[in-house]
């Protein structure tokens, strides 16, 4: 997922940042509701982990802003801020999920997990198409009829997750780019082409149909 941490703290976003990297996660950091809504109209993001108290612009108003204008992303509310009424508030405004600091990373990561399962409402998480099944639990992919584990780097693992999800949509070399990749990376977009062809071969290796993914010219590439 990308996820954009919105967190006045420095030392409590970067250790943020480094867990979720960690786990796989794209992540951009901001310290205020201004910046945030600003990064949220840039980027496509998956979530965000929003807290309360920020200078100007506070987490409650970051929230109003996002569900005025119809921005469906999930934002799991992080604030030392744990009494109800200040729950019943932030839920009531918007937020999908509330985690009171000082909190453990692994419930946050299992936070987090429960989110990502609700897109869709699907009973089995498991990705399958063409003979290759991915699952977000595990951050496994497998392929043939065998169904040995694909040795993914994690962008490859990340390229193949998003072209499965998007399944029958082209996405640009733009739009991958910002799906693999934070705001503040300095790599080109065309790295994207490189993965690619990386991702290809392994799974043509693997016994993937030589065309699974496909390249529209001048538009992108589409798993169909």
């Amino acid at each position: 997922m990308r996820i954009l941490i919105v967190e006045d703290s420095p030392p409590l976003a970067q250790t943020l940042a480094r867990g979720l990297t960690t786990e796989g996660h794209v992540c951009d950091c901001c310290a205020t509701g201004d910046e945030a809504l600003a990064w949220l109209q840039r980027f496509p993001y998956d979530l965000v982990v929003l807290d309360l108290m920020l200078p100007g612009l506070d987490g409650f108003g970051v929230l109003r802003v996002l569900r005025a204008r119809n921005d469906a992303v999930r934002v799991l509310v992080l604030s030392a801020r744990g009494q109800v009424a200040d729950r019943v508030a932030a839920l009531d405004a918007g937020a999908d999920d509330y985690l009171v600091k000082p909190f453990a990373l692994d419930e946050l990561l299992a936070r987090l997990r429960a989110l990502q399962r609700r897109t869709g409402e699907q009973a089995d998480p498991v990705l399958r198409h063409a003979g290759i099944e991915l699952d977000p639990r595990t951050c496994i992919a497998r392929c043939g009829e065998a169904g040995a584990a694909l040795d993914l780097t994690p962008k490859e693992y990340a390229l193949l997750e998003l072209l499965l999800r998007e399944r029958g949509r082209v996405l640009s070399r733009v739009q991958i780019f910002e799906r693999l990749y934070d705001g503040a990376s300095e790599t080109s977009d065309k790295a994207v082409e490189v993965i690619l062809s990386t991702l290809r071969a392994k799974l043509t290796q693997a016994g993937a149909s030589a065309d699974l993914i496909q390249t529209r010219r001048g538009f992108g590439y589409v798993i169909v």
